[in-house]
């Protein structure tokens, strides 16, 4: 019965977002490991931010381009291919299939 228990409050502990104490205990924590260097962790963290973002767009804006290009390939594509010389007449076929089962 206790292990349900504990089971219950170590998941209770990984969902969601973290409250107030969670966030003064890992700010606290924080200090004491960084001290006078959290500002300029403060700032690398800041840094790396900003490069993953910038990241991600250009991944989102490479894969927009080759949707575009695999677009334009797709219609280029189309055009060169020659018109059909004739098209089929589905009563002369049915008459060749007729003359065929006759045989």
């Amino acid at each position: 019965m206790s292990i349900s228990i504990f089971t219950s409050y170590s998941l209770a502990l990984i969902g969601g977002m973290p409250g107030w104490l969670e966030i003064t205990v890992l700010l606290i924590i924080g200090l004491l490991i960084f001290g006078k260097r959290l500002p300029e962790v403060g700032k690398n963290v800041g840094k790396s931010i900003v490069e993953f973002k910038k990241g991600i767009k250009g991944i989102g804006d490479e894969i927009d381009e080759e949707a575009e290009r695999s677009k334009d390939d797709d219609q280029s594509s189309q055009a060169e291919l020659p018109p059909a010389k004739m098209t089929p007449d589905p009563a002369k076929e049915s008459d060749e299939v007729k003359h065929n089962l006759e045989d």
